[in-house]
């Protein structure tokens, strides 16, 4: 249960100190004099959004505060802090980062928040308007089904197929495209393997052509270098065998020129050698016009491969690979799409299943729901009301799966209801919305209310009302006043309002003011009793304090004592 809560350097707030008390608390006061502030400050206590412009024009950084009743919470031991002496939460906005601290503890923004959600409940001034969205129905049914997570999954499912039937779509819409790539690839692999082509094999090709185009003169030149070195008489070898022979006889009688008759000796094999060969070669040059031409043809096919493919024939080869990869790339396209179009085919099957189990607790939290809401909105005054939950399906499954859901309701005896968008009032709409809250409260409290060891003390769960009760007014306030009273018999109740017929059941009233000055507003409250309440309430009643309406405040007030004495005994 939360019992103070400071605010300093907020917005307009100053430096202000709230307590509370159990059960109903009410904070009264003109429009705009800083009620809905307050329940701002907690929020982002609790871990709403906040930003610099929430910092009071000249200070440095604002400061939140709330102290609870000691608990036992389940996010307190996942933070390794005891909350047995009390629980403190603190978060400052500085003009940095904003920090935030459990029982002095540094903690995240996220951890703040999880302690802070097992504590307290929030509801906002303009929640009943997501009823007049016909869309949001369904999430009201799957909350109070407890359906949220089977909800949640299939969508994230139905997004999973969704993404699956994208890539199907594609797939086919691009086979015309693949088709002629395929036929393409298929021309040129084929090309280029009809040509057969060899590594270095241009290379080779351009020097046999050469040999092939120079060949009379080739063919000269190489019956005159035969003859020079073999074949004439006085040729190389012949004069050279000659000298060898000297040489010879030489080293019989000086040992000297050993070594130079060697060396003409091995000339003179060499030189014959080469002659051999230059014979040899002679005999290949022909003149072959057919296979001149016959490489010529060669060496421009490729030629042209090179012009389509790349530069030599290491380039076409290289291209020629990477069109086979592509190919078979495409070739797997197909496979992919019959692949694709099976799994489809499988999980909209299992889409399908998951819809139907959805749809059949949606129909049964649907009928229990639309059957406890009547219930409440009895005990807000709608004694002749009628509330159902119309509840068909669809003819296609989307990602909230098969169900349409719509709001049903008739305010008067004899007409028929009729969707809620278009008859509800905004007062309807609140009281609505309220029973809503009460129904959920009830319905899911024993699951998130937090845990308490064997023997402590329960702990009081706070539920925050910021003008739920707008639109509103005469006897329909009272009931509502009646609900809120009930609810804070186990729970703490703040309530925001502008209703004395509310006010009057708190058993803690607080009024909030602004003051302003010519250099700024500041929020104060004062705690109200006897004489300051009585004329709060008959400001509330008629806008400015008579006899009158402080009378009528006093019997209010009588009204509710005797309620509650009845309710003692």
């Amino acid at each position: 249960m939360l019992r103070e809560l400071r605010i300093k350097d907020f917005t307009i707030i100053d430096d202000l100190t709230v307590v509370f008390e159990p059960g109903l608390n009410v904070l009264s006061g003109e429009t705009g004099a800083g009620k809905s502030i307050i329940v701002d400050a907690l929020g982002v206590l609790l871990g709403d959004k906040a930003s610099q412009d929430l910092i009071r024009t000249g200070a440095a950084e604002s400061r939140i505060e709330a102290s609870f009743d000691s608990a036992d919470l389940a996010a307190l031991k996942d933070l390794d802090i005891s909350g047995s002496d009390g629980i403190i939460l603190r978060r400052i906005l500085g003009r940095g980062k904003s920090r935030a601290y459990v029982n002095d503890s540094p903690v995240s923004i996220q951890a703040i928040a999880s302690v802070g959600s097992e504590l307290v409940d929030i509801h906002g001034q303009h929640e009943h308007q997501s009823l007049l969205k016909k869309e949001s129905h369904l999430s009201f049914v799957d909350a109070f089904g407890g359906l949220n997570e089977d909800a949640e999954a299939l969508q994230a499912f139905y997004s999973d197929i969704a993404g699956l039937r994208n890539r199907v779509r594609e797939i086919k819409e691009k086979a015309r495209e693949r088709e002629q790539r395929s036929e393409f690839l298929r021309f040129q692999i084929g090309e280029i393997e009809e040509a057969a082509l060899k590594e270095n094999e241009k290379h080779r090709l351009d020097e046999e052509k050469s040999i092939l185009t120079n060949a009379s003169r080739l063919r000269e030149s190489a019956e005159t270098a035969y003859d020079l070195l073999y074949g004439a008489e006085g040729s190389v070898i012949e004069r050279i065998s000659k000298a060898a022979a000297l040489l010879k006889e030489m080293s019989r009688i000086d040992n000297r020129t050993e070594e130079s008759a060697s060396v003409v000796e091995s000339a003179a094999s060499l030189i014959e050698d080469a002659s051999h060969s230059i014979r040899n070669l002679k005999e290949t040059y022909d003149v072959d016009p057919a296979r001149l031409t016959e490489v010529d043809d060669r060496i421009e096919t490729i030629r042209k491969l090179e012009r389509k493919y790349g530069d030599g024939v290491e380039g076409i080869l290289n291209y020629l690979a990477g069109a086979r990869e592509e190919l078979r790339g495409l070739d797997h396209s197909e496979e992919e799409r019959d692949t694709a179009e099976r799994d489809l085919a499988e999980k909209e099957a299992r889409l399908t299943s998951m819809a139907e189990q959805l749809s059949g607790k949606r129909g049964v939290a649907a009928k229990q729901m639309a059957r406890l809401i009547l219930q409440e909105l009895r005990e807000l005054g709608f004694q002749k009301a009628e509330f159902r939950i119309d509840f068909r399906r669809k003819t296609a499954i989307g990602p909230s799966g098969m169900d349409d859901v719509e709001f049903l309701f008739s305010a008067n005896p004899g007409e028929p209801p009729r969707p809620l968008v278009k008859v509800a009032s905004g007062g309807e709409l609140s009281r609505i919305m309220l029973g809503m809250k009460c129904l959920e409260i009830g319905r899911h409290d024993s699951l998130r209310k937090p845990k308490t060891a064997e023997g402590s003390t329960p702990i009081v769960r706070t539920l925050i009302f910021d003008e739920v009760d707008a639109g509103i007014g005469g006897v329909t306030a009272q009931h509502v006043g009646n609900r809120l009273h009930a609810l804070s018999a186990n729970y703490q109740i703040l309530c925001i309002t502008h209703l004395p017929q509310i006010a009057a059941r708190a058993v803690s009233h607080i009024r909030v003011d602004k003051q302003l000055s010519d250099k700024e507003a500041t929020v104060t409250i004062e705690v109200l009793a006897d004489e300051s309440r009585r004329e709060e309430l008959a400001r509330m009643l008629g806008g400015r304090v008579t006899d009158r309406s402080l009378q009528h405040a006093e019997e209010m007030l009588e009204i509710d004592k005797e309620s509650g004495r009845k309710a003692e005994s």
